[in-house]
């Protein structure tokens, strides 16, 4: 059986737990912080577990992680 293609973004963007949830990021984190007020950027920096319904796509997208 051939080898499975990681996707590249996702790997740059999704990490997997020890028990196997996966791990994400906060969007909106990466310019026009003007406007974005002190309390909802600290907020922004911690990271959240991606929504169950979504688990199932990312985990075959990163495939060896």
């Amino acid at each position: 059986m051939p080898k499975v293609k990681t996707h590249s973004g996702a790997k740059k963007r999704f990490n997997l737990t020890k028990n196997g949830k996966v791990k994400r990021a906060h969007a909106n984190k990466s310019h026009i912080l003007n406007k974005k007020s002190t309390k909802r950027k600290r907020g922004l920096r911690k990271n959240e577990y991606a929504d169950k319904s979504n688990v199932a796509a990312i985990k075959k997208m990163i495939p060896y992680k």
